[in-house]
Formats: C-alpha cells, structure tokens, sequence
C-alpha cells in the first residue's frame, strides 16, 4: 500500500511539471505571438500625428520611455529591445526630430531612427522680397534656432563669410528644408551659395549686348525688374526696356527704386515730391542703376535680365489688370498714361 501512494505522489508531481510547462510554453508561444503583432502593429498616434525627438546620447531605453510619456507605445521596454536586436539596428539609432505619423509602426520607426531620416521643415523665400522681410521669416521658422535675432545686416553677413557685403538681393528666392538643430545662418548660408551658382551660370550663358559690366550690375537690375512686374510673360520685356535706356544714358525712372530710397517715410502713396526727393535710388534724379539690388529677385528675373527681349519700347505703363502698355515714344507713352492712369484715376 505505501508503493502504491508513493507511485500516486510520484505521478502527481509529473502531472504538476507537465502542466508547468505546458503553461509555460504556452506563454511563451503567447509572448511571441504578441511581441510578433508588436513589430508591426500601429503605435497609439492619433490622426494628427506627432513628433519625437531624440537627443544625442539617449539609449533606446531612453526613447522607449519618451515614447511611453507621450502615450505612443504601452509595450514593455524588452520589446523594443528585442526589435531592435534582430533588426540589428541596436546602438545605431540617429539623435533627431523624428515624425511620428498615423499608422507608423515599431518596426518602421526602429528603420527611420538607424538610418537617420530625421524630420524636415521647409522655408520658402519669395520673389520680390527685401532682406528685411526675409529676416522676418527667419524669425517666425519653427524648429530653427535664431543665431542672428540680435544681429545688425553687417554682422549677419561677416558672420556668413561676406564682411562689407550689401545683403540686399543675395539670397535666392527658393524652399530650403531644414532640420531641428539648424540656425537661421545655415539657411541663409545655402541661399546666398544658390544666388552665386545660379548668377554665374547665367552670366556665363548672357546675351552679348546686354550693357551690363558685372554679375552684381545684372542683380540690381533683376530686383527692379521682380519688383515691376509679377507677370512672367512681361520680365523680359521690361528689361528690355531698361536695358535701351541704360545704352541711351536715359534715367531708368523706376518707382519701386524710389519707394525703396524712402524706406520707413514710405506711406504706401507715391508723391511728386517723392519722386524729386533725391537719393541713392531715386532713378527719376539720378542716371544708372541705383547702388544695390532693392529685393530679392528670383531665377526669371535673373534670366530675363541676361535674354532681354528684343525690341524698340522705351516706356511702360500699368493697365490696372496686372499688364503693362509698352511705347517706343514719348507721344505714345503719354497716351497710354492718360488711358490707363489719368482715365482711371477720375
């Protein structure tokens, strides 16, 4: 009788191990079945998507935890290291803002991360505008560090490499991306190497009887024409234009030039006493081009400016629809500011 216990203890204590394991293995086979949905399964983003940001130095541990803060992922941090183990991307993870987008899952982020594809914002500079205003945009950039906030033009441009260098119209007017972590300088850095490349390309490709002496001279002239006209069609005609004064030593007469020597007194209504006010850029008092750019001015007027068109106008007017009238004499000019101008006025 006692074997006969001992054998029912004895087969007990198998039964109890057997049923141990088998627990066991099935929350093994549970665990990798869940940790396998893991990889894969969208992490809790929201339909406007969110960013992450990793500093330099931060573990994947320290990520996980960035992660859990924001409520992106509940998983257990062992997960992630596992992940990131087969994936063999651990200790490989880039610092970065990285974007966290609706429907991202572990798997992609862990890719995003090692290879380093941080997120870009973009900032894009507009025809026609002055340094000023493009200082201003600089300022409202999110994400950029603001290098030059309490910085005069002068030292922004020895800061770029460019001491006693005008800033007017030396950037060119495109969309930069920029990352978390780039300065205000970086971005202006890249558009003023832009304005360089793009002038010279264009110098060197320029029609032979443009009366220009230098790049600088084909910029200057380039800002007014931007600031003439936002018709593409009509760039090249007016310079055109201008170009035929310059060869004739006539006064380019040019009112955005004049509203740009006025500055700040500017009260958005062009007076005669503006226009006989003499300054640097008051191209109704003085012969030649004013003495910097007044804008920014973007690849067609740079181009038309190069490739005027052909032609006899040496006068232009505005329609009031956005076009200009054009006139080889000063007869017909006078007829066409009457029409368009004095008409319109009464």
């Amino acid at each position: 009788m006692t074997r006969r216990r001992g054998d029912r203890g004895s087969l007990l204590t198998r039964l109890s191990v057997a049923l141990v394991l088998l627990g066991a293995c099935a929350a093994g086979v549970w665990l990798w079945a869940d940790w396998s949905r893991f990889a894969d399964a969208p992490l809790a983003i929201g339909a406007q998507g969110r960013t992450v940001e990793v500093a330099r130095g931060m573990t994947l541990k320290d990520i996980v935890q960035a992660l859990r803060a924001q409520e992106v992922s509940a998983a257990p941090a062992w997960y992630w290291r596992a992940l990131a183990a087969r994936m063999g991307v651990a200790g490989h993870l880039h610092a970065g803002e990285y974007a966290l987008d609706p429907g991202l899952t572990p798997r992609t982020l862990l890719e995003r991360m090692a290879a380093g594809r941080v997120l870009q914002h973009r900032l894009t500079i507009v025809e026609g505008w002055t340094f000023r205003q493009l200082r201003d945009e600089l300022r409202r950039a999110d994400k950029l560090e603001h290098a030059t906030a309490d910085l005069g033009d002068d030292e922004v441009m020895r800061r770029l490499g460019f001491p006693g260098e005008a800033p007017e119209g030396r950037f060119l007017p495109e969309t930069y991306a920029y990352v978390k972590g780039d300065s205000d300088l970086d971005v202006l850095r890249r558009a003023h190497e832009a304005m360089q490349k793009y002038l010279a390309v264009q110098w060197a490709q320029r029609d032979p009887a443009v009366p220009l002496e230098t790049p600088y001279q084909a910029l200057v002239l380039a800002s007014i024409v931007e600031k003439e006209t936002g018709r593409g069609e009509e760039r090249a005609e007016i310079a055109g234009v201008f170009e035929r004064r310059l060869k004739l030593g006539m006064r380019l007469q040019t009112d955005p030039a004049v509203i740009y020597g006025l500055g700040s007194e500017y009260d958005g209504n062009l007076r005669k006493r503006d226009l006989e006010a003499d300054t640097p850029y008051n191209t109704y008092t003085r012969a030649g081009l004013p003495p910097t750019p007044i804008a920014l001015p973007g690849k067609a007027a740079i181009a038309a400016v190069l490739h005027p068109a052909p032609g006899d106008a040496l006068y232009f007017v505005a329609r009031g629809d956005g076009t200009h009238q054009f006139s080889a004499t000063l007869e017909e000019h006078n007829r066409a500011v009457a029409r368009y101008q004095l008409g319109r006025k009464r």
